[in-house]
């Protein structure tokens, strides 16, 4: 049982990967045993965390990626196959908000700023990981998309980043559904309230303690919280998982009116 969860001699790709979720998971990755590509536009942090795994004798790299740019995901892909090999795992991590906006108060750069990284870029880094696995005759691959309880909650104020998640939750089913056949696995983790550069502007508000209060367990996530889940989607403790959205929200999601 001790090894259920370990991902040694696994290689993982995960997006976003400079700050917030994203820079905490690439610790989770890399302390399972797994190798890591490190991916996002701002190399500086990447190449910043790499020499602290590094350090602890994780194997990871930093590569420049854009993940609205299928040019700049081919080259990340090339680049993280001739580090480590084909990868096993795919963590879709990047993502961005616009700010407090309603859908009123959006203009049509911020919808697509949102929808163009959270959902569109979510598709094309899949597409290419299941191309690529499918193309060297390989016959299991895991995508892990990170949701948000935004997904199935309404709040005034973060219209396009809501609907990019609600996206992603249902792209995570359709391609569960169509990448079986070729032994792809596909399921989210949807965090709660974690502080994070999306989440502050509500945390650091008056609301903060409103919204603190109407979660049962009476406190915000920290990114500990996400350790378990992440390993246990990543790892073959889930072999016979595909399509499940797993939530972390202190029972958020399920708090009464």
């Amino acid at each position: 049982m001790r090894d259920l969860f370990s991902l040694a001699g696994k290689t993982a790709l995960l997006t976003g990967a400079s700050t917030g979720i994203g820079r905490h998971l690439a610790g989770v990755l890399t302390e399972a045993g797994a190798r890591v590509a490190l991916g996002a536009r701002s190399v500086d942090k990447l190449e910043e965390r790499v020499a602290e795994l590094s350090d602890t004798g994780g194997q990871t790299v930093a590569l420049p990626l854009d993940v609205r740019d299928p040019a700049s995901i081919k080259h990340y892909f090339d680049a993280a196959e001739a580090a480590f090999g084909p990868a096993d795992i795919l963590v879709n991590n990047a993502g961005v908000e616009a700010g407090v906006k309603t859908y009123l108060t959006l203009e049509d750069s911020g919808w697509d700023d949102v929808l163009e990284t959270n959902l569109k870029g979510l598709w094309l880094m899949s597409r290419e990981f299941s191309r690529r696995t499918a193309a060297a005759g390989r016959t299991a691959g895991n995508i892990i998309n990170i949701s948000s309880i935004l997904a199935g909650r309404q709040q005034k104020g973060v219209f396009p980043y809501a609907v990019s998640k609600a996206g992603v939750n249902q792209a995570t089913k359709i391609m569960a559904l169509e990448g079986a056949k070729l032994g792809i696995r596909v399921n989210a983790l949807a965090p709660g309230y974690i502080y994070t550069n999306v989440s502050k502007a509500l945390l650091d508000s008056d609301q903060a303690d409103d919204v603190r209060r109407s979660i049962p367990q009476r406190r915000f996530g920290e990114f500990r919280d996400l350790d378990g889940p992440l390993l246990l989607l990543a790892s073959d403790a889930s072999a016979h998982m595909t399509g499940s959205v797993v939530v972390v929200d202190g029972g958020h999601s399920v708090s009464s009116l």
